[in-house]
């Protein structure tokens, strides 16, 4: 069987949106929403994601703090005295509230929201449990409130269900909140005297953004923080779509624990991708002890990891595995222009430095083109001409410490092959190092092409590392080669895509089609369709199978046979069969009337002595030439159909070679999927084999997608498994198939 289908689909898609002219509190649900935008899919859901109006929430007017302090000693006082700085630095009226206290620090306190002197854009919640407040902040039109109150879902079955509570009262009140289990993260300081694209931060875990809010210390801008907690309410998503529609905002860093609902981070990422903001993620659960480890944090589902993947790639969100990669991947996808070419060209003053960082860039799928024959001419003008200067170029060090070194970077950058030029230096040798990076420094200014360096000293206090390199807007500065390789490759890969982007949504069926309503007439909620039943199924989604006769008795099979024309494949067939091969229950090669007779009986004993009950048995045409491929669908609990495409027979059990997508998706992710696949040169023909028809794959897989989207939840799972490829232009046989219906 393809996968488990204990999964429940959890993808319904919650939106809330402040639409003009409405009032800032009101609730705007999915449907509405979708229409809206413009368009909903085939099941009803939308196809655009809608953008919460937060602007009032970063940039308020007003703010009430509730719970508000200032005995010294008390959690409470410190908090509100951080908030009384972050309004005065924003600009936004702060009024304190507390039952008991008539002033605050000073300022004239309110005994409750209703007795605030004014409405207020957020509130922020200093309260053990904020519930209770909900509804008071409600009848005050509150836009936004903040509740850093924890014990809630991330504590297990009870504190779950307080968060659900939570939830359904913010629901029915109107305001947006952030949290439950958040913190003070979004009221931080952000340095105004910095220039240039800045990155967005989201985080469900503060602590995990230090590394990326202290960027700002290396020059680098920071526009805006959103801790989401345990996002009982406002989500990941929701910040995706909002930061990606901001003029400022360069590139969104997230650190991601468990995803609130897929659906809607797939959404928003599209939403991004369609505006060119580059989305940079750590999505923890890689592994069982890291998911189980974000599922006790957050309270949410971390998904299967594989599907994570492949739905962040699908849609343009680059993953990144540490802390470190996030935020060098995010600096550099902020600042950097649009590439001019996709060559890189690798520059050192050593040799080994050169060979070794190219071995690792070409591994990691980056192009170094071989520099032209005049391109060399050209630099052994600077470069002694026993020295390579095809790609990596090593210019023996002492050009770098005179006027040559700045020609040398001049004419590599000049190259119109090259769009990106690396220079990883090792460590600092003065006065050599000192003299290159300034002019790497110098040469950044007067170009629209990527400059790279990596400083592998492991001190970092060199004046040339902290003055020279971070000193410069222009350059991109690492510490080691990986980070730089990646960060390079996540770059050229994103503007890639963004040249060519189509949304996925943008392909996904509005109406069923005709295929839907004869397959609605074959689904048996509930239940696991026989291999006779599920051929049906494919037969109505138009997807080829052998030629079969479904028999029940001996004298019928001999009969049939002849039609089906000989050799032919006989097989049981029953409702709560699988693996049929197993138990016996196969029969190949059959080339007499007397075999066939012979292998019915022999089929329908096995299954009397095995307590299987049959619908009948299938009499086959036997297709023995072709590459075995599957295709199936099966559900994720975050992010609901997912169609995989893999080796069939038992390659696929055993090599666990398959690629996986998400629908929606169009023919470049379908032939995607199948580039992904490490057994892929079998569909080019090897050993002499003649190609195989990979268009007629591409079509199956397109098909089955779209059988996906219109059963939704009616189809638990679908395997088809051996589809055999034939040759180029014979097209492909789903030899059998199981299909299990909810």
């Amino acid at each position: 069987m393809l996968g488990s289908t204990h999964g429940t689909l959890t993808t319904h898609f919650r939106a809330r949106v402040v639409a003009c002219g409405e009032e800032p509190h009101a609730t705007v649900h999915s449907m509405t929403a979708a229409a809206a935008e413009g368009d909903l899919d085939v099941s009803g859901r939308p196809l655009h994601a809608p953008v919460p109006d937060l602007d009032r929430f970063f940039r308020p007017e007003s703010v009430a703090v509730i719970g508000a302090s200032d005995t010294e000693g008390r959690p409470n006082t410190g908090i509100t005295r951080q908030l009384i700085a972050w309004a005065e630095r924003v600009g936004a009226r702060l009024h304190p509230v507390h039952p008991t206290r008539e002033s605050v620090f000073g300022r004239p306190c309110s005994p409750s929201v209703a007795d605030l002197p004014e409405q207020v854009d957020l509130a922020v919640l200093l309260v053990g449990d904020p519930l209770p407040m909900i509804e008071e902040l409600g009848e005050a039109k509150v836009k936004f409130a903040v509740a850093f109150a924890s014990g809630f879902a991330e504590t297990g079955e009870e504190g779950a269900a307080a968060q659900a509570r939570l939830a359904a009262a913010v629901e029915r009140s109107g305001l947006r909140l952030l949290g439950p289990n958040t913190n003070l993260n979004a009221f931080e300081p952000f340095r105004d005297d910095l220039d240039g694209p800045a990155i967005a931060l989201i985080t469900q875990s503060g602590h995990q953004g230090r590394p990326v809010y202290t960027l700002q210390e290396l020059g680098v801008r920071l526009s805006h923080w959103a801790p989401t907690g345990n996002e009982a309410d406002l989500e990941t998503a929701d910040f995706i779509s909002y930061f990606s529609q901001r003029p400022e905002v360069g590139a969104i860093a997230c650190y991601v624990e468990g995803l609130k609902d897929g659906r809607s981070f797939l959404l928003a990422a599209d939403r991004a991708a369609r505006a060119g903001v580059p989305v940079v993620a750590v999505k923890v659960g890689r592994t069982e002890t890291g998911a189980r480890t974000a599922a006790s944090h957050t309270g949410k589902l971390t998904g299967a990891d594989r599907v994570v993947d492949a739905a962040m790639r699908q849609f343009g969100v680059i993953r990144v595995d540490g802390l470190d990669e996030l935020q060098d991947t995010a600096a550099l996808l902020a600042r950097a222009r649009k590439p001019q070419a996709d060559g890189v060209v690798v520059y050192s003053i050593s040799g080994g430095t050169g060979a070794h960082f190219s071995d690792l860039a070409t591994g990691a799928g980056l192009k170094l083109p071989t520099l032209s024959e005049a391109k060399q001419r050209e630099l052994h003008a600077w470069i002694p001409g026993y020295l390579n200067v095809a790609n990596p170029v090593d210019n023996g060090g002492h050009p770098v410490g005179d006027w040559r070194g700045r020609k040398i970077i001049d004419a590599l950058l000049a190259d119109p092959d090259v769009g990106v030029l690396i220079c990883p230096i090792t460590g600092p040798f003065p006065p050599m190092s000192d003299r290159l990076a300034q002019d790497l420094v110098d040469a950044a200014e007067t170009t629209d092409k990527l400059v790279c360096v990596v400083w592998g000293s492991p001190v970092g206090t060199e004046d040339a590392y902290r003055t020279t390199l971070l000193g410069s807007s222009r350059v991109a500065t690492f510490r080691t080669f990986g980070n730089c390789i990646s960060a390079v490759k996540a770059y050229l890969d994103h503007h890639r895509l963004a040249a060519s982007y189509r949304s996925p949504f943008d392909e996904a069926p509005r109406t069923p089609s005709p295929s839907f309503r004869k397959a609605q007439a074959l689904m048996r909620p509930g239940h696991q369709l026989s291999e006779h039943a599920a051929k049906q199924l494919l037969r109505a989604y138009g997807i080829r199978v052998p030629r079969e006769q479904l028999v029940t008795s001996a004298a019928a099979a001999v009969r049939a046979a002849g039609p089906v024309g000989y050799p032919v494949v006989m097989k049981a067939s029953g409702a709560r069969l699988a693996h049929k091969t197993e138990l016996g229950l196969v029969k190949v090669g059959l080339t007499s009337a007397s075999q066939v007779r012979d292998a019915y009986r022999e089929l329908t004993d096995i299954a009397r002595y095995e307590g299987i009950e049959l619908d009948g048995v299938l009499v086959c045409q036997m297709i023995e030439r072709g590459v075995e491929m599957m295709v199936g669908v099966t559900h994720d609990a975050l992010f609901g159909p997912t169609v995989t495409v893999g080796l069939g027979g038992v390659l696929v059990e055993v090599l666990h070679d398959a690629a996986v997508r998400v629908p929606p998706f169009g023919e470049d992710q379908a032939r995607a999927m199948l580039g992904e696949l490490r057994g892929r040169a079998l569909l080019e023909g090897v050993r002499g084999g003649p190609p195989a028809d990979v268009d007629a794959l591409v079509e199956v897989v397109l098909r089955v997608q779209r059988m996906a989207l219109e059963l939704g939840d009616d189809l638990a799972e679908l395997d088809i498994n051996p589809l055999m490829v034939l040759g180029r232009g014979q097209g492909a046989v789903a030899l059998d198939a199981l299909a299990v219906c909810h």
